[in-house]
């Protein structure tokens, strides 16, 4: 598991930080050094999460978690505010991961990604989401850990945009438990939404002093605990959605 950092409320962002390029620098390093070992033959899940970690330190992008991490869920689902949620759950936990197809061809992450074997999906293409999701239930069927985003695109949090509901509704089919997860960030330059492209924001994330992240997790949701595959979605929902403990948790 990795270490988790404190956050500092007496250290906020600034935006004249005076080592940005250094720190890009080490995420550029330790990205390269990922994808090589994935090559070399390394496990690929173990890597990413220990290139995670590497990289959210090389950008001092700080994690906590608002209460412990609950087990015996493969399968997590969280609420999507930047490309980087996916490195912030892969920190915690390694897993095999479903993401748009765009991901694939993220500069720095991109070619770590597929290198790794993380599933690609086409939101606007039906016959892609049905790949996708056969895959998502073979993997959940071989008891891997996996993690979805399945708002299936980026928000400011300030709502919970129409989910992608059929990871979860395969998951509630094949008696999968669910760890919802809600992912809050007090900065504004944190989320990466519209037409934003990604190296400008990740240069204005090396720029600020720190980011914050406060994870809260929700209860392990066994399918077995609801009546309808309807309630258990509207449970999941509802821990995805923005709540008053955020702000109170970022205080």
């Amino acid at each position: 598991m990795a270490v988790l950092h404190a956050l500092d409320a007496a250290d906020p962002f600034h935006p004249t930080h005076p080592l940005p390029a250094w720190r890009l620098v080490k995420a550029l390093g330790r990205t390269a050094q990922a994808a090589l070992q994935v090559r070399l033959g390394a496990a690929p899940r173990a890597t990413m999460g220990t290139w995670a970690t590497d990289f959210l330190e090389a950008l001092n992008i700080q994690v906590e978690l608002a209460s412990p991490l609950p087990t015996g869920a493969p399968l997590w689902v969280c609420n999507h505010l930047s490309w980087l949620d996916p490195l912030i759950c892969l920190h915690l936990r390694p897993s095999a991961c479903l993401a748009k197809a765009e991901v694939a061809d993220y500069p720095l992450v991109g070619r770590a990604a597929r290198q790794a074997g993380l599933r690609f999906v086409q939101r606007e293409a039906p016959l892609s989401r049905a790949a996708a999701l056969a895959h998502l239930a073979g993997d959940l069927r071989r008891g891997e850990d996996m993690l979805l985003f399945p708002e299936g695109t980026t928000t400011r949090g300030e709502a919970l945009a129409p989910l992608y509901e059929g990871g979860i509704r395969a998951a509630h089919r094949l008696g999968i438990p669910v760890l919802p997860i809600r992912l809050f960030c007090p900065e504004s330059h944190y989320p990466w939404t519209g037409d934003e492209s990604l190296l400008p924001h990740l240069l204005t994330l090396t720029r600020a002093r720190r980011t914050r992240i406060l994870v809260h997790p929700g209860p392990v949701l066994a399918p077995g605990s609801f009546s309808s595959e309807y309630a258990w979605v509207q449970a999941i929902q509802a821990h995805l959605s923005p709540q008053t403990q955020d702000l109170r948790g970022c205080a």
